[in-house]
């Protein structure tokens, strides 16, 4: 039995591991397990399916990793497992696609949606590899994340608003740049952005 509460996020980078949680009653299933624990008899009823259908499916996220075991409750002659799962949000590593995710970026336009995509997919795909290799030694990793909107007059501004961004962002990397430091470490710093909802879209949603 597991007292661990799930994780907020688990990265998958195993392409089989991922097909195996891909077909759409699993991934309804691995979606309710994240919301509360469960046996295969409550989850039929919440899903509107089958117990025993959601039985196999259910042994099957298991050996793959996306479920853990949390209580085994007796009810009369049977024994009812109650499963969760073990994040609540799933992400596929891009290096899934090992022949894809690891060739080159595309041409740095850096007012490109395919590069800003890219990017994302890379730093994905690094952090969720240092991630796994932090775990592995017991470490702590060192990350920083920025998330900010900023609402422009006009979509005419934008440009000069990613100009100024990138000046500051490269001012602040050359104050702190140090080539020469002994045991010093390198980061990668990732900036985007992309046209975000409105006030009065988010409250009609």
């Amino acid at each position: 039995m597991s007292s661990r509460s799930p994780q907020s996020l688990q990265v998958v980078a195993d392409p089989a591991r991922a097909a195996r949680a891909l077909s759409p009653i699993r991934r309804r299933a691995l979606a309710a397990l994240a919301e509360a624990p469960d046996s295969a008899t409550g989850l039929a009823e919440r899903l509107g399916t089958t117990r025993q259908l959601l039985n196999y499916h259910l042994r099957e996220l298991e050996k793959a990793g996306f479920l853990e075991l949390v209580e085994e409750r007796r009810k009369g002659n049977c024994v009812e497992r109650v499963m969760r799962a073990k994040a609540r949000h799933w992400l596929i590593d891009p290096g899934a696609l090992a022949e894809l995710a690891d060739g080159p970026l595309p041409p740095a336009d850096r007012f490109s949606a395919d590069y800003l995509v890219a990017l994302a997919a890379r730093a994905i795909r690094e952090v969720a590899g240092l991630t796994r290799k932090a775990a592995r030694s017991s470490k702590r990793l060192a990350t920083f994340a920025l998330d900010a909107e900023v609402r422009l007059a006009r979509p005419a501004d934008f440009p000069v608003f990613a100009e100024e961004l990138g000046r500051a962002v490269a001012e602040v990397i050359a104050r702190h740049q140090d080539d020469d430091a002994p045991g010093g470490r390198r980061f990668r710093i990732v900036a985007g952005a992309w046209p975000g909802k409105d006030a009065k879209e988010k409250e009609e949603r």
